[in-house]
């Protein structure tokens, strides 16, 4: 099943790439509006499967362009300084500044533990995922839910046992393909 899937998804990757590129480099033929629709649907679905992969393997990266609180108030942020990882039953928050140092060398928090609770839930129609864990780190217990579109476009909200919300708003990556850097865990 998982390799029919994975060739399946291939395939549909190659047909939507080819399409691109006859495109690009015809310029006496044009595709219609249907065509160019098929063509963004099987992309669509092809980086859902791989999304689908990346989170059944708890293997992936949001990686932060803005951070948001309970009041709505978004900041642009590094995105290598603000992200949350999940590698297999690791996870790891982090919050930094490149203007400050903080309690983890990076201008923020850091907060590594282990994941509980992980619910996954896909959406075939919208072709996203809602993700729901757990985190028991040593400075507090964290709920993470998340949004991820087909796009990797991905919002996460955490809370934890306080008041207060903080938001991460950002694209997901693979661990591989990710360029983070984490700082020292805060106590």
């Amino acid at each position: 099943m998982k390799t029919s899937t994975v060739k399946l998804s291939s395939l549909f990757l190659t047909i939507g790439l080819l399409l691109v590129s006859f495109n690009s480099n015809c310029q006496d033929i044009k595709l219609t509006r249907q065509e160019k629709k098929d063509a963004k649907k099987v992309v669509q679905y092809a980086n859902f499967q791989v999304l689908d992969s990346m989170l059944e393997r708890k293997s992936f990266v949001l990686e932060a362009d803005f951070l948001e609180n309970q009041y709505g108030n978004r900041t642009h942020v590094l995105s290598d300084l603000n992200f949350i990882m999940l590698d297999s039953t690791n996870v790891v928050l982090q919050t930094g500044s490149s203007r400050n140092i903080g309690y983890n060398g990076v201008g923020g928090a850091t907060a590594e533990g282990r994941l509980k609770n992980l619910k996954i839930v896909k959406d075939l129609k919208n072709l996203s995922f809602y993700v729901a864990f757990t985190v028991v780190t040593n400075i507090g217990v964290y709920d993470v839910y998340m949004t991820i579109n087909s796009d990797r476009d991905a919002r996460a909200t955490i809370s934890g046992l306080t008041p207060g919300k903080l938001v991460y708003d950002g694209h997901v990556e693979t661990i591989f393909n990710s360029r983070v850097y984490k700082g020292q865990n805060s106590i």
